[in-house]
């Protein structure tokens, strides 16, 4: 006596908008390994399923046009994520500046293909905003706290644009370096980033200046 099996059930097509999802999760992984150069076509549509003439069906431009999508989707989600960090009202800016350091962290952790991706700031990103934009994007957030703060000690507040930016990319570049190494702890990283910037903004000069001497060998150069 044969027995037959039953038919294997058959998998649930997916929707267009489940399908572009499921392109630009697998290009944003992708491109976290490879970079924009490294990447194709052909192994996007390899490693979703599909054929090569279903990526050009959401991408009309292939490559290029998937790698700047998911490029403006991470810069909306990073700047989105920055930016509910420091609208905030009645927090002392040192709780603030916590709050953006733990975030970044917190975005670097959970979307860590994303991230290798901006760092990268390639050209092609140019359409969607690159790193270094982003950043300054977030750093003129910033800069209403420092003007406030600087006013309070009596230092001039025209400053602030410059000290907002290297704030910001100090926070940036400590991500960048976490992105990897994972320790210590996010917690950890976030209270020595606040330690080293609050504790250097307590002991600002209103009119720093450089060392005589390096002054000097500057001038010789």
């Amino acid at each position: 006596m044969t027995t037959t099996r039953p038919p294997a059930p058959r998998r649930a097509r997916m929707t267009r908008v489940e399908r572009r999802a499921q392109l630009l999760d697998v290009g944003r992984s992708l491109f976290a390994e490879r970079g924009l150069e490294g990447a194709s076509v052909e192994e996007v549509a390899a490693r979703a399923g599909v054929s090569k003439p279903v990526v050009y069906e959401h991408f009309r431009r292939g490559k290029e046009e998937l790698y700047e999508v998911v490029v403006a989707c991470e810069v909306e989600l990073l700047l989105g994520t920055m930016t509910a960090s420091l609208d905030v009202t009645g927090l002392h800016p040192r709780e603030v500046l916590e709050r953006a350091a733990l975030r970044l962290l917190d975005y670097v952790e959970s979307s860590s293909d994303g991230f290798r991706i901006l760092v990268r700031d390639s050209p092609v990103a140019s359409t969607g905003g690159t790193f270094a934009t982003l950043i300054s994007d977030i750093a003129r957030q910033v800069e209403h706290l420092l003007v406030r703060e600087m006013d309070r000690r009596g230092l001039p507040a025209r400053t602030a644009p410059m000290y907002a930016q290297m704030l910001v990319g100090m926070v940036a570049l400590t991500g960048q370096w976490w992105l990897d190494t994972r320790e210590p702890d996010k917690a950890t990283v976030a209270a020595h980033l606040v330690n080293l910037a609050w504790n250097g903004l307590s002991g600002l000069e209103p009119d720093p200046r450089l060392d005589r001497l390096t002054a000097a060998a500057l001038r010789v150069r």
